[in-house]
């Protein structure tokens, strides 16, 4: 099989788990060289080690995206490692305020779907605040930084952010987070117009319901699956690994044509609405 992603190095942030882990794995299968960065570097290390084990090429970095220095700093340890970025997946994001990760939300079980500061007129604006700070602030950091360590080193590349079907659906007690999905959106549409000059590629990818962790507390919990299922079509949960596959489609060749646009792995659940 050929390897979409072979003599290339690629940043995965939020690499450690649910769709940044796939994406590491699954780029490092198709022959790139994957920096896994993630706020965890025990659960990164892990990662890395699954593409070592399988004869691919990993380092890690700690990074929270939503600081400028640390941002900065996961590019230059990539080009330190590997001596160049061809492409990255912005993966990290947070579902809520209160978001840490799977093992936790799982204990914390129904009060994670019973939170009482999911509408706006009870949310506090720390609460929002964080929100936006690591899904779009966060975004845009890492798509900066990247960028101009490709524009740097004269590097066409692709960058390819996780946005969601919340980008274009509003639900119910989620208002914080379908806003930075959104506006996730439309700094990829407003970065690919900048970045086509140097030759540098922007999409994005709006998942459905995806079994990832952070969705963790919810998925052990049998009627909101089934509620799930029952929103989409193709009646089941998508699996990171849906989403790995199409953020490798648009960082490799094969849509060395594509630019600005949205790709909906959500097994039609925005078919209608989108219509």
């Amino acid at each position: 099989m050929t390897e979409r992603m072979n003599d290339r190095v690629a940043i995965i942030t939020g690499g450690a788990s649910g769709i940044g882990r796939a994406c590491a794995l699954r780029f490092a299968e198709e022959g790139a060289a994957v920096m896994v960065a993630d706020v965890n570097g025990d659960r990164a290390e892990a990662v890395a080690a699954e593409v070592i084990a399988a004869g691919g090429r990993a380092e890690t970095v700690v990074v929270d995206t939503s600081s400028e220095e640390a941002c900065d700093a996961m590019v230059a340890a990539t080009v330190a490692a590997f001596g160049k970025v061809d492409a990255c997946v912005a993966a990290a994001g947070i579902s809520h305020a209160g978001y840490v990760s799977r093992e936790v939300e799982e204990q914390a079980g129904a009060d994670r779907l019973d939170r009482h500061d999911m509408l706006v007129l009870d949310k506090a604006l720390a609460s929002w605040q964080r929100v936006i700070d690591v899904n779009l602030t966060g975004v845009m950091l890492t798509n900066r930084a990247v960028a101009r360590a490709m524009v740097e080193s004269r590097t066409p590349g692709s960058i390819v952010n996780i946005a969601s079907v919340a980008a274009v659906t509003a639900l119910k007690g989620s208002a914080d987070y379908c806003v930075s999905k959104a506006g996730v959106w439309m700094l990829t549409k407003c970065l690919a117009g900048e970045l086509a000059r140097y030759q540098i590629r922007v999409n994005a990818v709006g998942p459905g319901y995806i079994k990832t962790s952070m969705s963790g507390a919810a998925v052990v919990h049998e009627s909101w699956v089934r509620e799930r299922e029952a929103e989409t079509p193709m009646r089941r949960l998508g699996e990171p690994v849906d989403i790995a596959n199409a953020c490798l489609y648009l960082a490799s060749d094969e849509a060395s044509f594509v630019t600005g646009e949205i790709i909906f792995p959500d097994g039609g659940l925005g078919a209608a609405t989108r219509a």
